[in-house]
């Protein structure tokens, strides 16, 4: 059974069966016509012959009623009796046909009745049924009802006779008026029976005709569905002798053109097909290569291990699509030339019977050279065909992992041109490229051969001194120094004097890191260009300016590390109006701070470093991004705030871009303008009076205020104040703190306030940290103050899965 089932799943079965239903079908309709041919003539057939027993038994009838008429003996009676009842059957099945509903079980009854065939009489049913209003049908059936009446009175006769014998004897005139009776009935009853006998007869010969003609049609269209059936299995036949020779000539064209090698090797590993490529690869044309061993035409080397292999059946790998696994291939084309090549396998097979395998071998020797292009471009700048930064950190870890293992020193060496902005700036791009291949040239130069050298980004290189002790590494450097001093560039008729600052670090402890070692080289050549550039900066432990820079250095990485992963944060505090009024809502002040591990970090720890290597600008933008977010989702807390003030650096007012930056935050987030004002310190916009004013300026035509912290520290005179449009002076939280003790103090805080007043600001004290100094503040005046006397530093929250306040230490 699984075996039959199997065989009608497979496609074969299926393709067979579409050329086979057809004829099935044809067969089966030829066959369904005959069977209601047969059955039709079987059921005329049965009527014809109960009309036969019809009309003998009541001539049976007659004739023994005639007999009992004139011998009187019982026996005739009976046999009339007999006689009679057959078509009183009959009469009776037609009747409980004729019945509403048909009685069919009486019909039966009856018709069995009428001496008929039990198998005849479904027929006899059927034809009645729904036959008997057709025309020779209809005609026979009306012939039939006519003896209805005459067998009634046949039957009343019959009665009428046995009284009268019961009775006594019969006279002769009774007798002879019985007999003229039975001879009248018998006279009127053979025509009827014989007119039914004559309908069925026309009847039967004419559905016989019919039949037939059916027959001969359903044969005729059989006969021309097979004859187009078997056209279009012709045509088909064609269409698919000329698709496959199509499909051959377009694999043929299509194997021929490939790129890769195509053969084709019968089941005892014979060669039986290859294109072109394959000719060109085994230097063999097809003709003097076929039938013979595909292990003679080709040799196969694993390129790791140098072993021979072999292609053949039955050696596929795992997956059933490879010969020889994923090792790196060889093939052997002459004495000496090694193809490097990659084979992929496909056994043929035949209803489960191996045939032979297709072996396709793709020339990997343009792959092999591209890998070397892509892995020297992954590794080198293509500019200067120096190594790249990710290279040559990859080099200085592996030096300085010698250090750890066999105590060699070695020296690094990072390299700034001093005059390159000037270059492409004023020649452009292409001078300041042709620039870095020169300065690459003279790295070269001056280099040893296991030396490294590196381009890292922009102007700045870095050379690895391999195996080399301080003294070598100092001369080298200065032997660069003045190679490059001694450069003459000229472009465009014009020519430049270059110089390079240089640090040089002296790589000789163990356990440095990459990062370190490229930190230290970079302050020490930042500081050498501090001290005038076109110098070598050594790097030494004890030098104190260094070590600041160091430092410096090391918040550099952390700042930027944080700007990438959000790692700034805000507390914020309340600044409140001495006189008790807040007016149209809460002041507060968001502080940045420095999230990390081990706590928060202050302003004071990181900025000193941003602000050096000018991060300024990129922190300003995260402050006004995150605090603008914050503002927009509702987190400054229950009570509605008026005014929030973000602090801003020095450096940003040299951001052209910053005050677009700005307004497009703005627009994004919704926060009113009205509601920020901007702080900025006192000394950093004096040191930048104009660009402070321009700045300002032109983010107060967006709405927004400003504030001026730290107000008065160190500051002789006042009058820049009339270019600063500012709102609020914040006073310097050293004058706050000892203005209970010193007169001094006071009478500046006092100054301060009447300078504001008269120039229209409004004053906010700062470090306000006692109950005294309150009053003192609100005696003179002094509009609001900020300090832990009014509000404690609290947590800001900058999303809703931010550190719990908890969780957190707050600094001041």
């Amino acid at each position: 059974m699984r075996r039959i089932l199997e065989s009608l799943g497979s496609p074969s079965f299926w393709q067979l069966d579409r050329l086979v239903v057809p004829f099935v079908v044809m067969a089966l309709v030829q066959a369904v016509v005959a069977g209601i041919s047969l059955d039709t003539l079987s059921s005329v057939r049965a009527y014809v012959g109960g009309e036969s027993i019809w009309s003998r038994s009541q001539k049976d009838a007659i004739h023994y009623l005639d007999l009992y008429l004139a011998t009187g003996e019982n026996e005739f009676f009976r046999r009339y009796e007999t006689s009679i009842a057959v078509p009183l059957g009959d009469l009776a099945g037609r009747h409980a046909l004729e019945a509403n509903p048909p009685n069919l079980a009486a019909a039966r009854e009856g018709f069995l009745q009428g001496g008929n065939d039990p198998a005849d009489i479904p027929g006899i049913i059927w034809l009645y049924r729904y036959f008997r209003n057709v025309s020779y049908m209809a005609n026979a059936i009306k012939q039939w009802v006519a003896t209805d009446s005459v067998l009634r009175e046949l039957t009343s006769v019959a009665e009428a006779i046995r009284l009268v014998r019961n009775s006594g004897p019969l006279t002769k005139v009774q007798a002879d008026v019985f007999k003229s009776q039975l001879d009248d009935i018998n006279r009127r009853l053979t025509p009827r029976a014989e007119a039914f006998s004559a309908s069925l007869g026309a009847g039967s010969r004419a559905i016989t005709a019919l039949l037939s003609l059916a027959n001969l049609i359903t044969a005729a269209v059989l006969i021309s569905l097979m004859i187009g059936h078997a056209y279009r299995i012709g045509r088909q036949r064609r269409q698919f002798e000329q698709a496959l020779h199509n499909e051959k000539v377009r694999a043929q064209t299509t194997l021929a053109s490939i790129g890769d090698a195509v053969l084709s090797i019968d089941g005892d590993g014979r060669l039986d097909y290859m294109n072109q490529a394959a000719e060109e690869l085994i230097a063999c044309r097809l003709e003097d290569a076929r039938e013979r061993p595909l292990s003679s035409l080709v040799t196969l080397i694993d390129q790791d291990t140098g072993q021979e292999q072999t292609i053949c059946p039955g050696r596929l790998d795992a997956s059933g699509t490879g010969t020889t696994g994923a090792r790196p291939k060889l093939v052997l084309r002459g004495a000496t030339r090694a193809i490097p090549v990659s084979v992929v396998g496909a056994e043929l097979a035949f209803e489960g019977t191996p045939a032979g395998m297709v072996v396709v071998i793709h020339d990997m020797t343009h792959e092999y050279e591209f890998i070397a292009r892509l892995s020297w471009q992954a590794s080198h700048d293509t500019l200067t065909s120096l190594v790249n930064r990710r290279e040559f950190e990859h080099q200085l870890g592996a030096a300085l992992a010698q250090i750890e293992d066999g105590g060699i020193a070695h020296a690094l060496m990072f390299i700034d041109l001093d005059q390159f902005k000037i270059v492409n700036d004023t020649c452009g791009h292409a001078a300041g490229d042709k620039l870095l291949r020169d300065i690459a040239a003279v790295l070269h130069s001056v280099a040893r051969d296991k030396d490294v050298i590196a381009r890292l980004g922009g102007d700045e290189f870095a050379m690895l001194l391999h195996d080399c002790n301080s003294d070598d590494a100092a001369r080298t450097g200065e032997r660069l120094r003045r190679a490059i001093d001694d450069l003459q560039f000229v472009w465009g008729g014009r020519s430049f004097k270059i110089t390079a600052s240089i640090g040089l670090v002296h790589l000789s402890r163990a356990g440095l890191s990459v990062e370190d070692a490229l930190r230290m080289a970079d302050v020490a050549c930042y500081a050498a260009k501090e001290s005038g550039r076109n110098r070598l900066r050594i790097h030494q432990p004890d030098d104190v300016n260094l070590v600041e820079r160091v430092g410096e250095m090391a918040w550099l990485y952390r700042i930027h590390d944080a700007l990438e992963h959000d790692l700034f944060c805000f507390e914020i505090q309340e600044i409140v109006a001495l006189d008790g009024h807040e007016g149209r809502g809460r002041h507060v002040e968001l502080l940045l701070r420095l999230g990390e591990p081990d706590g928060i970090t202050p302003p004071l720890d990181f900025l000193p470093a941003a602000e050096r290597y000018g991060l300024m600008p990129l922190i300003d933008r995260w402050v006004v991004r995150h605090a603008f977010d914050a503002i927009a989702a509702g987190r400054l807390g229950v009570r509605e705030v008026a005014t929030c003030a973000i602090n801003l650096g020095a450096g940003t007012f040299a951001d052209e871009a910053f005050v677009d930056f700005v307004a497009a935050e703005l627009k994004r987030t919704g926060v009113r303008a009205a509601m920020i004002c901007f702080e900025i310190s006192e000394a950093k916009a004096i040191g930048n009076l104009a660009g402070a004013e321009t700045f300002i300026q032109s983010l107060r035509a967006l709405g927004f205020r400003f504030a001026l912290d730290d107000f008065g520290g160190g500051m002789s005179s006042f009058s820049y104040l009339k270019r600063l449009p500012v709102d609020y002076l914040k006073i310097d939280g050293s004058f706050i703190k000892d203005m209970l003790e010193d007169p001094l103090d006071h009478a500046m805080v006092e100054m301060i306030h009447r300078i504001g007043r008269v120039t229209g600001k409004r004053t906010i004290a700062e470090s306000v940290e006692s109950r005294a100094t309150l009053d003192a503040l609100r005696f003179i005046g002094v509009d609001k103050a900020q300090g832990f006397a009014v509000s404690q530093l609290q947590p800001f929250p900058l999303a809703p899965d931010t550190v719990a306040p908890a969780e957190r230490q707050s600094v001041a």
